[in-house]
């Protein structure tokens, strides 16, 4: 497993932001071609059966293949980098840092200007805890 210092995890920041973001949008575009897939299969429900374009339902199929192949690749990029995702909803990612022979998770949520929290492998992000002394003199890399 990977490490970071929480300089390493501030430095990533912006591309992993930009990485986040572009996840959460696949993420929306998904959620957004299943509720049109499901208000088709109510309408055709309630109408007794209907008749479908083949060319529509195959356009709306590649697009959400498409975003579903986005979604994967950015998470698998997110993921080489050695980041763990833990909420699109809330833009959540957490690096491992080696504190005192321990690996923790430096937590950081999308919007915040920089990481400003820590938590324990079981704990998450309910358990969050500001970054003391010895996460932030701890310059030496890993």
């Amino acid at each position: 497993m990977k490490t970071f210092t929480l300089d390493e995890a501030n430095a990533l920041l912006p591309v992993l932001e930009s990485l986040l973001r572009t996840a959460i949008t696949c993420k929306q575009e998904l959620e957004r071609l299943q509720q049109q897939r499901q208000d088709l299969a109510h309408r055709i429900f309630l109408s007794g059966g209907s008749l479908l374009k083949i060319s529509e339902e195959m356009a709306r199929k590649s697009e959400r293949e498409g975003a579903t192949q986005r979604l994967r690749d950015t998470l698998a990029e997110i993921d080489s980098i050695g980041v763990q995702v833990k909420d699109l909803d809330i833009g959540l990612l957490d690096f491992p840092f080696l504190a005192d022979g321990e690996i923790i998770l430096l937590c950081w949520k999308m919007g915040e200007p920089s990481i400003g929290f820590w938590h324990t492998l079981d704990a998450g992000f309910a358990g969050r805890k500001p970054i003391d002394d010895r996460i932030a003199k701890d310059k030496k890399p890993n």
